[in-house]
């Protein structure tokens, strides 16, 4: 649904109200002129064993909304050892020394709550929405499974998870057409031992390899509360609340110091040009990636609104050309795709029936050199903060939002209302600053990637240039090699 200006305003200005106008009292935090960002009212606090609290006060709703979040994911993983953050995804809700395998699940449920988990590539998040006077209920589960989960992690438990994730990446990755590009397009742009280069789900060959001591040398190192964090907002007492959380986490032990990757924004020094054949597929796709920076770097403020002004809405430069104009797509996604630390930008292309992917890449190209060489209207750009600002007030409403956000603040930042300093940034971007990351992030060295139905190498945007055909095991074996290869070869 298209936003307006008009209703952006709106929103913004009612959840001033919900706020109680109390960003006000914040200093130095304003998003553009006239408008202050909302804060959250937040009290943060360290248990002695290293756990962080951060508890939010809000009455508007008689519910409750608790997240934990361990600063793991797919990064800490070692290659030859992926898959684990994702697989303890799964194994959190298999039972621990007092909450029996499928009690996680069916105790939440029978209060009314709701609950689930996320992996990505630099961290785990657990989560419950429950009403506000059954809020002890998930404090404690969430703290049996931290304190307990390996009393009853056995071989025949883990064996019986690891093959519902293979199950999982059957049917996420490995049979649906193109399931793999986001595999090739990372093996690709990242040396093999960096760690954004693998997938979070994992490979089959890793998974089956997971010994149980691995798996459980995994959990004692990273779900420990000195790396986690507790968020907890909505109908409830801090300092009750506070009692639950000295109670049910105050005894659990921490854990080892943690040594954590650091890791260099990297450059491609030059075009790869991929193909990938899929049996499943029907019709071809492309796809455009960039190395760029991650979520630490101070470019990805306008990174985030270059890939708006390119594809936000109907008037955004490529979906208008592609989608409308031309008529060359049914869609097209562009995103600068952030990690804690590097990331890479992105679009992807899905053609309309029978529309070449070489002219598709000649008009990419096009609007690509259009944003570096001619100047960006102020309105232009204004337009796509309006959008990023409404966006991130109007989620601030919900309890379980609220606490994610504070929790992503102080893992990633720590600081828990660091959504506000991003807000203020994210609204201070320039046309110049937008021009200026494409010119410096959106150059040759990149990947582009044909994904053309098996058999129909015809389709390959720009045939006659050298491309290699990969699939994700051949793109990790070319990631230490950055010049393209003679065309066609396996």
């Amino acid at each position: 649904m298209t936003r307006t200006v008009r209703s952006a305003r709106a929103a913004l200005a009612a959840a001033c109200l919900l706020y109680g106008g109390a960003a006000r009292a914040q200093s130095g935090a304003r998003a553009s002129a006239g408008i202050d960002v909302p804060t959250i009212p937040m009290v943060r606090y360290v248990l002695p064993n290293g756990m962080t609290a951060l508890l939010s006060e809000d009455h508007s709703a008689p519910v409750a909304a608790l997240t934990v979040w361990y600063h793991v994911g797919s990064k800490n993983e070692k290659p030859g050892r992926t898959g684990f953050a994702h697989l303890f995804e799964h194994m959190m809700f298999e039972g621990s020394q007092n909450v029996a395998s499928g009690e996680h699940r069916r105790l939440v449920q029978s209060i009314g709550g709701s609950f689930n988990g996320t992996t990505t590539e630099d961290r785990t998040n657990y989560f419950e929405t429950v009403p506000s006077n059954q809020l002890e209920t998930a404090i404690w589960l969430e703290s049996d499974r931290m304190a307990t989960l390996l009393e009853r992690l056995t071989q025949e438990r883990l064996d019986a998870e690891r093959e519902i994730v293979k199950n999982e990446r059957r049917l996420r990755v490995d049979n649906q057409p193109f399931g793999v590009a986001d595999e090739v397009t990372t093996a690709a742009l990242f040396p093999g031992t960096y760690p954004y280069s693998w997938p979070v789900i994992g490979s089959m060959t890793d998974l089956s390899a997971a010994s149980l001591e691995d798996v459980k040398d995994f959990f004692r190192t990273y779900y420990a509360p000195n790396n986690a964090t507790i968020a907890i907002s909505g109908d409830i007492d801090v300092a009750r609340t506070r009692q639950l959380l000295d109670r049910y986490f105050g005894a659990i032990p921490r854990g080892p110091a943690i040594v954590r990757p650091r890791l260099a924004d990297l450059t491609l020094p030059a075009e790869k040009r991929l193909v990938l054949e899929d049996s499943r597929a029907r019709a071809p796709q492309i796809t455009f990636s960039w190395p760029s920076v991650g979520n630490h770097a101070a470019d990805h403020y306008a990174l985030d609104a270059l890939g708006s002004v390119l594809t936000l809405d109907r008037t955004s430069r490529l979906r208008k050309v592609l989608v409308y104009d031309r008529q060359l797509a049914s869609n097209v996604f562009a995103f600068n795709n952030a990690f804690e630390d590097g990331g890479f930008f992105h679009v992807t292309v899905t053609p309309r029936p029978n529309a070449s992917l070489s002219d598709i890449e000649a008009v990419v190209d096009s609007v690509v050199a259009a944003v570096k060489t001619a100047p960006l209207a102020r309105a232009e750009v204004q337009r796509v903060k309006n959008y990023d600002l409404v966006d991130a007030v109007t989620g601030l409403q919900f309890s379980l939002a609220r606490a994610e956000k504070m929790a992503e603040g102080e893992v990633f930042y720590h600081d828990p209302l660091s959504y506000r300093t991003d807000l203020a940034k994210s609204q201070a971007v320039t046309p110049a600053d937008v021009q200026r990351v494409a010119r410096r992030y959106l150059t040759r060295g990149r990947v582009v990637l044909s994904m053309v139905p098996a058999g129909k190498l015809d389709q390959v945007s720009k045939p006659s240039l050298p491309y290699t055909n990969v699939t994700p095991r051949a793109a990790a074996a070319t990631a230490a090699a950055p010049t393209t290869t003679a065309g066609g070869t396996n």
